[in-house]
């Protein structure tokens, strides 16, 4: 007999509105003997059928569901069909030569990521239940990219993520596949980067952000352009590509400066487009100082808060960032600005950006709001698959 988990009365209504979270103040009783990552059942107060997911004991969200039916039998069959629809999905929303073929609850994989770069999958596994998985579904979904054509050269684990100790895991990456070069060149909107899955940030290019940075060609013919929190040069390139006069690239990451000024040799257009490393928090109020100025400027900052105790404290850094930001751009020019914070609401981020353009002395006429990329799809009842928020304004002085 399977392992039962029990709710406790009233509990459950996240599940109940789409989301595959439960956590440990919700259950109840459990019944049966498991080990952490068991596919479990659930059942409300009154037994009725929930859902099967997996359980660890080490995490605070206790049970990650899988599976809405009680019939289900999550064999190769299941996972096969939940892989074809993640992929058959992103054909019809995104360009895939590069991709997020999987992305986590999104796609009713709980843990699981899987970013497509050309002919090499990047593989994270953020949970225990999905470590066990893996080899699974790494099969799975190889077999079939293969039957649309695509033959996976290689395979990388980055499953280095913080969020991985909260379920007791180790932090680990390494080769799923044999050994390849792990640095190698991808193109996006026209655009040739060279990527490091091994050591880049995350999975070693951020693809959420595809289709805001093509959002910017349009702003930069003949512009002077300012790109701050650069990493390996996304935007600035798009800004280049988009017909820029002139472009800086800034990022606190020499790795990164080194990387971006390859790419912008890769792209021919190291004559105009250079790449600095500085903090911008010191480095903006010196451009600033020195009468600096530029037709647009791009801010793509880290996250600055990762839970809803640091939000006010995120607020300060988003209003100090935009503030020197709006300051730079000339009259008319244009400013587009994110946050990756998925804590960091629209509600608290428009209030950072408003609070920013009184501080700076500045009229905001908004252009466009944007979100991620559809291949990292939200999901209505799961407000953790939304989290990117790109403005893009044209600035007047007052």
């Amino acid at each position: 007999m399977s392992t039962i988990v029990t709710l406790k009365k009233g509990e459950g209504r996240t599940v109940k509105r789409g989301g595959l979270w439960i956590y440990d103040n919700e259950i109840s009783t459990i019944k049966g003997r498991f080990h952490n990552g068991d596919i479990v059942s659930v059942v409300d107060d009154r037994g009725h059928f929930i859902g099967q997911g997996y359980i660890n004991q080490n995490s605070k969200i206790r049970i990650r569901l899988l599976s809405r039916h009680e019939d289900d039998v999550l064999d190769d069959v299941f996972f096969a069909r939940l892989l074809q629809r993640a992929w058959d999905y992103r054909k019809k929303v995104v360009d895939t030569g590069s991709c997020r073929v999987v992305f986590g609850e999104a796609d009713g994989l709980p843990g699981l990521v899987i970013d497509k770069f050309e002919d090499v999958l990047v593989i994270q596994s953020l949970t225990l239940g999905m470590d066990r998985l893996k080899e699974q579904v790494v099969r799975l979904m190889k077999d079939i990219l293969e039957k649309d054509g695509i033959v996976v050269k290689g395979i990388y684990e980055r499953s280095d993520a913080k969020e991985r100790t909260k379920e007791g895991l180790e932090r680990v990456k390494g080769f799923l596949s044999e050994p390849f070069d792990t640095k190698f060149i991808i193109e996006e909107n026209g655009v040739r980067y060279e990527i490091d899955v091994e050591n880049g940030q995350k999975t070693g290019y951020f693809l959420d952000q595809k289709y805001n940075r093509l959002a910017i060609q349009s702003l930069c013919q003949d512009a002077d352009v300012l790109d701050c929190f650069t990493y390996i040069g996304s935007f600035a390139l798009n800004a280049a590509k988009g017909g820029a006069h002139k472009v800086l690239g800034v990022d606190a990451s020499d790795l990164a400066v080194e990387l971006a000024t390859r790419n912008a040799v890769l792209n021919g257009v190291e004559d105009h487009v250079s790449f600095e490393a500085h903090d911008l928090f010191d480095f903006l109020p010196e451009l600033e100082d020195k009468g600096c100025s530029f037709d647009v400027v791009i801010l793509d900052p880290p996250a600055f808060t990762k839970s809803r105790s640091s939000i006010k404290n995120a607020m300060k850094g988003y209003r100090e960032i935009n503030m020197r930001g709006m300051r730079l751009i000339k009259d008319g020019g244009y400013l587009a600005t994110c946050t990756c914070s998925h804590f960091m609401d629209d509600e608290h981020f428009r209030q950072a950006i408003e609070q920013a353009a009184r501080l700076a002395h500045k009229r905001l006429r908004q252009i466009e709001f944007r979100q991620q990329s559809p291949d990292h799809p939200i999901v209505w009842g799961m407000g953790e698959s939304s989290y990117l928020k790109f403005y893009i304004f044209q600035v007047f002085d007052y």
